[in-house]
């Protein structure tokens, strides 16, 4: 079996700080630390079948979708990973061919097909196919594994999903031609579809809408480029020039995020450890293209293995023996519930070994990585501008590096039911500092008006005119908002009765937001409410500004939102983060009031 060795388990007993200094080869927490896993989690499900738990959760029951093509990944890659000859080949063979048997009629949905056509073509190819699926079990998941559960037979629509999907039933079709399943005429034409919409929506400035045209700019729109190009390159393509625009343009946004620690996206759905793992799959296929330059190559190289180090002695929870989104202080997306904490050990597991192997290949395997990363990371520039959309409304996201801190600002709308989450609200957002609540609504940096008659205004989907001003080391962002969204809905929808118009200041340690809001007609206002969250505990009130003497935020003052006051929420599970407890909240709040002409919102936040 593969045995953890003392150097995974030393740096795991390290402060975050000593651990992100000088990373391993991202090889060595491969092999060390996720194959170990995937074979730990192997012996428990031939053990106990159907019964299986991880952390308390039977997985299963069905409930999560996806899971029997992420197991199928994850034991193709231990098949994959031992010689011919090794007794546990033979075991692990064995064991493929009693799993695919148990959960040929688990519901097994969209990604959990594509892992598992992905598994199977992949034993294909090592001449092993047979051995892992009995005859029977083969001919139930030809016709079960098929695009055509998800997407329209008759005119390539998908059925109730997102257009990056697209991408997903193109993979899923290229591996059953490859298998034998099917012509390459169903593949070709999802992969035009999904070509189609990433023009469609991203025009001159190559990101990919995740919504028609609604203006979604989140990871997965960065993220978009890189698994269409591996999709392609993992069966057999070349992905054309123009594949490489878009992700070269992925490859300029995401350079100036990198960092010691190895965080990754810090706003949007999914942020967390697949927030980091975006990075990884972006830029393994980068460096397999040619897209990158050659320092650039081994500046990546440098951050993966961080990301992947990241992994192994942070997400990855020893007294669990899993990785860990949902306890403990932390908290993820319902969509990645902790019904799935099986599979999410799985396909992070494949997201982090096939990257690996991408690294191999270029000659890293075992490399150490770069030491001049540290000196590169002071050249990267303070502030980086990039445009998602202009029009009607304006889409973009303002990258800041100071202090050791990424603060990102997004101009953007979360689309469908997002658009009130706060993870997509226009406020800088940084990991480990400044973060949001997934699937939460509480007003983080951002003034909620309440009417009197219910309705919620928030000043976050319908940016306009936006002014990006750089004077030395000050950066300055306007923008206008002609009506203010209205939460209540499902989706964005325009209310007229307020407008605000927005600037921000960048500082070195200091971020300013001023808010002037105009009612064209008097209004009664219930209330207006703005909260913070912060990691550090015995945040305090002195005078009109709150003081935090731990943590990286030091101060905020917040004016025209009522009176505040500071509580402890170290026991609140609705104030947890993808890394964490929130300990303190700040909380300011008017009463009722009539509104009529104009009204200013300020806070400044200092930090450390």
């Amino acid at each position: 079996m593969f045995k953890l060795t003392p150097l995974l388990i030393a740096l795991a007993s390290l402060p975050v700080a000593a651990r992100a200094a000088e990373p391993p080869p991202m090889h060595n927490v491969i092999e060390q630390r996720l194959l170990p896993d995937l074979d730990r989690l192997f012996q428990k499900i031939i053990t106990e079948k159907r019964d299986t738990t991880l952390d308390g959760v039977r997985v299963f029951t069905g409930e999560d979708k996806f899971l029997p093509g992420k197991v199928a990944i994850g034991v193709a890659h231990l098949i994959l990973h031992t010689s011919d000859g090794d007794p546990r080949r033979d075991a692990y063979l064995a064991g493929f061919r009693q799993i695919a048997d148990m959960t040929i009629d688990d519901p097994n949905d969209t990604w959990g097909i594509y892992y598992y056509v992905l598994a199977l073509q992949k034993l294909n190819a090592a001449g092993l196919l047979d051995r892992a699926v009995a005859p029977a079990t083969l001919q139930k998941l030809r016709t079960n594994l098929d695009w055509r559960r998800f997407v329209r037979a008759d005119d390539f629509t998908l059925i109730d999903l997102p257009n990056n999907y697209y991408g997903v039933s193109f993979g899923i079709a290229r591996q059953r031609a490859l298998l034998g399943w099917e012509d390459y005429s169903g593949s070709e034409t999802l992969l035009r579809k999904a070509f189609d919409h990433y023009r469609k929506y991203s025009g001159q400035y190559g990101f990919a809408d995740e919504t028609d045209g609604e203006g979604r700019f989140d990871r997965y729109s960065i993220l978009l480029a890189g698994e269409i190009a591996q999709r392609m390159l993992e069966s057999g393509m070349t992905p054309p020039d123009e594949v490489k625009t878009w992700l070269r343009k992925s490859v300029d946004l995401l350079l100036p995020r990198f960092n010691q620690q190895g965080t990754g996206f810090e706003y949007g759905r999914s942020i967390g450890v697949y927030g980091e793992t975006a990075f990884l799959e972006v830029f393994a296929v980068a460096a397999k293209l040619g897209v990158l330059t050659v320092e650039e190559r081994d500046m990546a190289y440098a951050f993966a293995s961080r990301i992947t180090q990241r992994y192994a002695t942070f997400w990855y929870d020893p007294e669990i023996a899993s990785v860990n989104m949902w306890s403990r202080g932390r908290r993820t997306d319902a969509y990645r519930g902790r019904k799935r904490i099986l599979g999410e050990n799985l396909s992070l597991s494949h997201q982090y070994i096939y990257t690996e192997e991408s690294w191999n290949e270029l000659g890293y395997r075992g490399r150490t990585p770069s030491k001049a990363f540290t000196q590169w990371l002071r050249t990267l520039p303070r502030y980086r501008v990039t445009w998602f959309q202009r029009g009607t409304y304006d889409r973009l996201v303002v990258t800041v590096r100071d202090r050791g801190h990424v603060i990102g600002l997004p101009l953007i709308n979360g689309g469908p039911e997002q658009h009130r989450n706060s993870p997509y609200y226009p406020v800088p957002f940084a990991t480990g500092m400044l973060q949001a609540i997934a699937d939460g609504r509480v007003p983080l940096l951002i003034p909620r008006f309440t009417l009197m008659d219910g309705s919620e205004l928030l000043p976050v989907a319908f940016m306009q005119d936006v002014k990006v001003e750089q004077r030395g080391d000050t950066m300055t962002v306007t923008y206008r908002q002609p009506v203010l969204d209205r939460a209540n809905d499902l989706t964005p929808s325009e209310d007229k009765r307020i407008e605000v118009r927005t600037t921000y200041r960048f500082e070195p340690g200091k971020i300013t937001r001023d808010d002037e809001y105009r009612a064209p007609q008097p209004l009664q206002v219930a209330n207006v409410r703005l909260e913070f969250a912060n990691y550090a505990a015995g945040g305090r009130l002195d005078g009109k500004v709150i003081r935090f003497a731990h943590g990286d935020v030091q101060s905020l003052q917040v004016s025209g939102a009522g009176a505040c006051r500071v509580e402890d929420s170290s026991n609140d599970p609705l104030f947890r983060a993808p890394d964490g407890q929130f300990n303190s909240r700040a909380i300011c709040e008017t009463g009722s009031w009539s509104f009529s002409g104009t009204h200013k919102v300020r806070w400044v936040l200092t930090y450390r």
